[in-house]
């Protein structure tokens, strides 16, 4: 997701100037405009801007009437006022109408660029707020580079909404949760999102990396650096430049290794072996770990420093069983990605029951694995409780009928209310024990008995 920036002035040179300084430093997404009235227009058509930056003196509308306009229709929007007129009263004002901030030609690029940069990163805080207070999401759907993590969870949709604001930044992210939730899925899919995409994303395992190796896989080296080095090698903070690096198991990182690590992060350079000479690094840092790293920190394993210097922003994802109700829809998944055609495998319905009450401690790759492996034993055929490890229907309460009808394809209503029924059967008409077997209401059972004319 890219930020939208409108610039509006009379002047075309300057506006000329303005888009080849925002497009260097890394934004495209850049509109200009010489006229208020269109500008305007632009808003009451509906479009979209995260961040606008208005001239105040224009022929006809001038800046600051265009900045109650803006206001009144798209209140979100970042206004930055640009004038030639250094008057505290007129900045006042300007600000007292909503604008962000007041900047006086001539304008340097520094200064241009850290009030717009505040400004998209007070949007996205306040984005990310509302995101938070919102109950229930509205927008069930995962952002469309997020589609390759598969999920219906209110709670992982807001996860991933959030994670969209964040990789239109450049602020470090730190991603946790346990094995097998998808850190390095989500970490690749902010990447993907982020204005980065077209450069490289790297991955490394953090737990692997010894102190040599770590300088030669992170820095490079020069031709005759050391012993065997009989070429230059680039390092993953050459090749990566401009793009993501992906640092998977950041907890276990050797803390001798951790104060290297803050240094590129803090200074934006790094030195190769056999050279003095410094290279400049630009580089998005996603770090992942599945441990707790206040503990670590605490228990001195772990660098204060580099913790909060990761953490510009965190993501943590939840587990599996914190969101059962993606558990038939990754199942349908992985069968379809496994099938020679979608749905050329099914569940019984038994089977399906027993995947959604199980904890999963490996999460979604012990899901995966899971079916894969049910997939093999069925040889095409639907796949019955019995094709699932034992591990999985060992503590199952509910024990599959070999007489049981074995349903193809049917409506879900019909599929629901046989399951439920067989499962009311079975509890001997215990409808409390029957709510709980299902992870449904009491309420919400009683109510689907007297569909089914039960009383």
């Amino acid at each position: 997701m890219e930020n939208r920036i409108l610039v509006i002035d009379d002047e075309t040179d300057f506006l000329d100037t303005i888009k080849r300084g925002l497009v260097i430093s890394g934004y495209k997404n850049i509109h200009t405009e010489n006229n208020a009235e269109t500008a305007l227009s632009f808003f009451k058509n509906g479009e979209k801007f995260d961040a606008a930056l208005l001239d105040i003196t224009m022929p006809g509308m001038n800046g600051i009437k265009l900045l109650e306009e803006i206001k009144k229709i798209s209140p979100h929007t970042e206004c930055i006022m640009l004038t030639a007129m250094n008057e505290a009263q007129m900045a006042v004002d300007c600000i007292r109408k909503g604008a962000y901030d007041y900047l006086v030609k001539p304008i340097s690029k520094n200064d241009l660029l850290l009030s717009l940069n505040r400004a998209l990163e007070r949007r996205r805080f306040l984005k990310i707020l509302a995101l938070r207070k919102e109950t229930p999401l509205k927008n069930i759907r995962p952002p469309r580079d997020f589609s390759s993590i598969i999920t219906q969870s209110p709670k992982l949709i807001r996860i991933l909404c959030e994670a969209e604001l964040h990789a239109a930044s450049k602020v470090p992210v730190l991603i946790t949760g346990d094995s097998g939730t998808g850190k390095e899925l989500l970490a690749r899919a902010i990447h993907r999102s982020s204005p980065r995409a077209s450069a490289a994303f790297s991955a490394i395992n953090m737990a692997s990396m010894s102190s040599t190796l770590f300088d030669a896989e992170f820095f490079g080296h020069t031709k005759g650096a050391f012993t065997g080095a009989q070429a230059k090698r680039p390092g993953y903070l050459t090749t990566t430049d401009k793009g993501t690096l992906f640092l998977d198991e950041i907890g276990s990182l050797p803390l001798e290794l951790q104060g290297k690590l803050l240094r590129v992060l803090q200074e934006g350079e790094h030195l190769p072996i056999g050279t003095d000479t410094p290279i400049k690094t630009d580089i998005r840092f996603i770090a992942a770990t599945n441990e707790t790293i206040e503990t670590l920190v605490l228990k001195n394993k772990f660098r204060k420093d580099l913790y909060y210097r990761l953490k510009g922003a965190w993501l943590h994802l939840p587990a599996l069983k914190e969101r059962r109700e993606d558990i038939a829809l990754l199942t349908t998944y992985f069968l379809e990605q496994l099938g020679d055609k979608p749905n050329s495998n099914k569940l019984h319905p038994e089977t399906l029951s027993l995947l959604e009450r199980y904890p999963y401690p490996g999460n979604v790759r012990e899901l995966k694995s899971i079916i894969q492996s049910a997939f093999n034993l069925s040889q095409g055929q639907i796949i019955t409780p019995g094709h699932l490890p034992e591990h999985v229907t060992a503590n199952n309460t509910l024990p599959f009928l070999p007489g049981q009808e074995i349903l193809g394809v049917a409506p879900l209503s019909l599929v629901e209310k046989k399951h439920i029924l067989h499962v009311y059967e079975h509890t001997g008409h215990n409808k409390s024990k029957t709510a709980v077997l299902l992870g449904i209401g009491l309420n919400t059972l009683r109510r689907k008995l007297k569909s089914y004319s039960i009383s």
